[in-house]
């Protein structure tokens, strides 16, 4: 059996400057190939436990993170968050915040550039993830030009630019209109048809429950559930602040 994709034994995190936990004793671990779904109330730890994965926290943001993680045989806290980026794709939740080149091209670029693959490699994976992405016509444009739902496409072919073996989604459909949302849903499908790992943090389970192969829950920064879908689903959701799909 291949080993686990993610391993948190005991994870606990504390922002700097705070006594709170954020997250506390998280205890699950991911397989390759699975698609998880990560549900929990505003608050929860959910975009906590995102930046945890690829390193984002504690480089950027500080703080004191305890238990034992591996995430694709590394340790975040003991990995730069550039060299995480080789295994743990981070679709964060503003697009927009993502997209920082002057042109949709130059964007979809950069991350292998940074990486230190050669012109050959770069072009060859901006135009597979451009043709997989059906975003031929935006190359040229600016992405602060965009709408939401084409922003969020960029983002994503920057971060499948990279490669990873495990992509991780934070609130993807907080601000895509219906038609935008459906549309995402399908490339997750599609994704994980090819074998990507999926962790989406969604709120909204009505988003992804029924495409997931697991759903855990978050509250108060605790993993409160852990499961089929229709099996946590079937429990009181409603006290952990969520609505039932």
């Amino acid at each position: 059996m291949a080993a686990a994709l993610i391993a948190c034994r005991g994870v606990g995190y504390r922002y700097p400057a705070t006594d709170r936990l954020a997250l506390r004793d998280l205890d699950f671990s991911v397989e390759p190939g699975e698609f998880v779904a990560l549900a929990g109330a505003s608050g929860s730890g959910k975009s906590t436990l995102c930046r945890l994965l690829n390193g984002l926290i504690p480089h950027l943001h500080g703080g004191e993170v305890g238990g034992a993680l591996t995430v694709a045989a590394a340790d975040p806290r003991a990995t730069p968050p550039h060299r995480m980026s080789r295994a743990v794709g981070l679709l964060l939740q503003r697009p927009d915040a993502q997209c920082l080149a002057t042109t949709v091209a130059r964007d979809i670029a950069f991350g292998p550039a940074c990486q230190g693959q050669d012109r050959a490699t770069i072009a060859r994976r901006v135009r597979e993830v451009v043709e997989w992405l059906d975003i031929g016509h935006l190359l040229e444009r600016a992405p602060h030009t965009l709408s939401g739902g084409e922003q969020q496409r960029v983002a994503l072919a920057g971060v499948l630019a990279l490669q990873p073996r495990l992509l991780v989604l934070d609130e993807p459909f907080a601000f895509l209109d219906a038609a935008s949302a459906s549309q995402l849903r399908e490339l997750l499908r599609r994704l994980h048809a090819t074998g990507v790992t999926l962790l989406v943090a969604e709120h909204r389970l009505s988003e992804i429950a029924a495409d997931a192969d697991r759903l855990l829950v978050l509250h108060r920064g605790r993993l409160v559930a852990d499961g089929p879908p229709t099996e946590v689903l079937a429990g009181d959701v409603a006290g952990w602040g969520l609505e039932p799909p």
